[in-house]
């Protein structure tokens, strides 16, 4: 495993300011996540996982009725959703060891969960599990195949895995979600490779 795997944490909370400049208000994943919120219903609760500075995309769900509790590992980002949406919910937490003792309508995890290693995107399924209720609906950001790839923010390495689609399809059948959408680098949505799923046990 890449020695990049270990500092993803680190490397947000000292670039936050700069991400939360960086990342485009466009909302180019519009489409997903009005797919998602068919799902989950209207006015459902959402678990945003890897929330970031909460916008565009917590934002949009906030415009659009939905009461969101944000998790991201970065103080300062948290810190961000905070001063921007004070009427929600915002945690520092590692989303590896997250119990919160309820479950959402909507469980997402964009852009983030693809920064887990291998084995750590296999434990997640079961945290997903954890906070989710009959019906509720999942998504998140994949590769389009196995592998660890390495991009690069503000001049140093950012760690990026994948597990193969077939591995990601039993484990979601393996933790009572049935798949319901999946597209492998949609070019609709920048490339993006994004999974939906529903939780089918109660």
């Amino acid at each position: 495993m890449h020695p990049s795997s270990r500092t993803i944490i680190d490397l947000y909370e000292r670039h936050a300011e700069a991400f939360d400049a960086d990342r485009g208000r466009s909302l180019f994943e519009q489409s997903w996540l009005d797919q998602f919120r068919g799902v989950a219903g209207l006015g459902a609760s959402v678990l945003d996982l890897g929330c970031g500075s909460g916008d565009p995309i917590a934002r949009y769900f906030i415009a659009k009725g939905h009461r969101v509790t944000g998790v991201d590992s970065a103080p300062s980002l948290i810190g961000l959703c905070a001063e921007r949406f004070p009427g929600h919910d915002w945690i520092v937490s590692d989303m590896r060891r997250l119990d919160l003792g309820v479950r959402f309508g909507g469980i997402l995890a964009w852009n983030s969960f693809f920064h887990l290693s291998p084995n750590d995107q296999r434990a997640m399924f079961a945290v997903f599990r954890q906070h989710a209720k009959a019906g509720t609906a999942l998504m998140f950001t994949s590769g389009p195949s196995a592998g660890e790839a390495i991009g690069s923010y503000r001049g140093e390495d950012l760690y990026h895995a994948s597990l193969d689609p077939a591995v990601y399809e039993a484990l979601l059948d393996a933790n009572g979600f049935k798949v319901l959408s999946y597209v492998a680098e949609d070019a609709t949505c920048g490339g993006h490779t994004v999974w939906l799923a529903r939780f089918q046990e109660a």
